[in-house]
């Protein structure tokens, strides 16, 4: 279960995660945010452009490509934990998945390029502990 990716399409994380059910079995907590360029390219945006492989300091995939860069004015990102969504929906992000399994584990996946990694594990961390605290 990746929520960031249901998040910027508007879905309901936490209702997808008690339909699938049994299905889930393992989670990621990586957040996401919607921002103003989604008032004209919507949740789909396309304006994502590709990077060449030789491009200055990139490294190749073996597909011709590095990665898509970002828009200037994207419609969403994907933020630090806590950052899209605080304490409240993690809460119930976490109470859904112990629903399925108490023991299951959650690992955090930091994206979030205005944080270094030991900034944005931090305060992922922090949210989730007050997330699980709040259980």
């Amino acid at each position: 279960m990746d929520p960031s990716h249901l998040m910027w399409q508007g879905m309901d994380v936490v209702a997808c995660i008690k339909w699938l059910g049994p299905l889930v079995f393992h989670a990621a907590a990586k957040d996401a945010t919607l921002c103003p360029g989604a008032d004209i390219r919507g949740v789909l945006d396309t304006s994502f452009t590709r990077v060449p492989a030789d491009a200055p300091g990139k490294v190749p995939t073996g597909y011709g490509f590095w990665c898509n860069a970002w828009p200037e004015n994207p419609a969403w990102k994907f933020v630090a934990v806590g950052v899209g969504h605080g304490v409240p929906y993690w809460t119930e992000f976490l109470r859904a998945l112990a629903e399925i399994d108490p023991d299951m584990a959650v690992n955090i996946e930091h994206e979030d390029a205005a944080y270094s990694q030991t900034e944005g594990l931090t305060l992922a961390a922090k949210t989730l502990q007050s997330a699980a605290t709040a259980l």
